[in-house]
């Protein structure tokens, strides 16, 4: 069942429509530039509302109103490659680990410092 779900063609289909779902969210919505750095699509001057935090990563889109260091991009990043592993089962993968940054897996091993959430 691993080898189906995780890094694998049903995987990387979820990654396809999380990303399509976010380069159409991020074209609604995004009001500042948009770039392609570290491999993401990068939609800056989203209304808060429209990501959690201090910004998303929605497949290979991270959305945000202004949040976009060098060392975000790279935490997200990061993030982007979960969504490749996981797919869809990420956004309940995500929530299973908690909202608490610092115990949630998934921001661990994207980097608590680089994600803002430790100095």
């Amino acid at each position: 069942m691993h080898r189906i779900l995780f890094d694998s063609p049903v995987s990387r289909a979820g990654y396809l429509y999380a990303t399509a779902f976010g380069l159409v969210w991020g074209s609604i919505w995004s009001t500042g530039r948009v770039e392609k750095r570290a491999g993401l699509y990068v939609f800056r001057g989203m209304p808060k509302w429209t990501f959690g935090r201090g910004g998303s990563c929605v497949g290979g889109c991270y959305l945000t109103s202004q949040n976009a260091t060098a060392d975000v991009l790279e935490h997200e990043a990061v993030h982007k490659r979960q969504w490749q592993r996981f797919g869809m089962l990420f956004p309940l993968l995500y929530a299973l680990a908690g909202r608490n940054p610092l115990k949630n897996r998934y921001e661990i091993e994207a980097g608590l410092k680089k994600g803002g959430y430790i100095r």
